[in-house]
Protein backbone atom coordinates (compact mmCIF):
# COMPACT_ATOMS: atom_id res chain seq x y z
CA UNK A 1 0.00 0.00 0.00
CA UNK A 2 1.58 3.49 -0.64
CA UNK A 3 1.46 6.01 1.41
CA UNK A 4 0.48 9.76 1.03
CA UNK A 5 4.39 10.49 1.00
CA UNK A 6 5.44 8.47 -1.84
CA UNK A 7 1.81 9.28 -3.88
CA UNK A 8 3.11 13.36 -3.31
CA UNK A 9 6.64 12.58 -4.19
CA UNK A 10 5.42 10.85 -7.14
CA UNK A 11 3.26 13.60 -8.04
CA UNK A 12 6.52 16.54 -7.41
CA UNK A 13 8.36 14.72 -9.60
CA UNK A 14 6.46 14.15 -12.46
CA UNK A 15 4.14 16.76 -13.16
CA UNK A 16 4.85 19.26 -10.60
CA UNK A 17 8.07 19.86 -12.64
CA UNK A 18 5.88 20.49 -15.50
CA UNK A 19 3.39 22.83 -14.15
CA UNK A 20 6.11 24.73 -12.51
CA UNK A 21 7.56 25.30 -15.75
CA UNK A 22 4.10 26.59 -17.22
CA UNK A 23 3.27 28.99 -14.26
CA UNK A 24 7.20 30.38 -15.32
CA UNK A 25 6.60 30.33 -18.86
CA UNK A 26 3.07 32.06 -18.43
CA UNK A 27 4.33 34.42 -15.70
CA UNK A 28 7.13 35.91 -18.21
CA UNK A 29 5.15 35.83 -21.40
CA UNK A 30 2.51 37.94 -19.09
CA UNK A 31 4.75 40.92 -19.01
CA UNK A 32 4.88 41.13 -23.34
CA UNK A 33 1.13 41.29 -23.54
CA UNK A 34 -0.36 44.36 -25.02
CA UNK A 35 -2.77 45.24 -21.82
CA UNK A 36 0.30 45.07 -19.56
CA UNK A 37 2.00 47.52 -21.80
CA UNK A 38 1.18 51.08 -19.22
CA UNK A 39 2.19 48.55 -16.66
CA UNK A 40 5.43 48.18 -17.63
CA UNK A 41 5.90 51.53 -19.00
CA UNK A 42 5.14 52.70 -15.19
CA UNK A 43 7.72 49.90 -13.55
CA UNK A 44 10.23 51.23 -16.33
CA UNK A 45 10.00 55.11 -15.35
CA UNK A 46 9.55 54.46 -11.31
CA UNK A 47 13.11 54.45 -10.50
CA UNK A 48 13.52 58.08 -11.71
CA UNK A 49 9.98 59.57 -10.25
CA UNK A 50 12.05 61.21 -7.39
CA UNK A 51 14.79 61.87 -9.17
CA UNK A 52 15.82 65.76 -8.41
CA UNK A 53 18.85 65.90 -10.56
CA UNK A 54 17.39 66.57 -13.84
Amino acid sequence: MSSFYDTFRHFADSYGLVMIFGLYLLLCGWHFLPRSRAGVEQAKNSIFRDDEHG
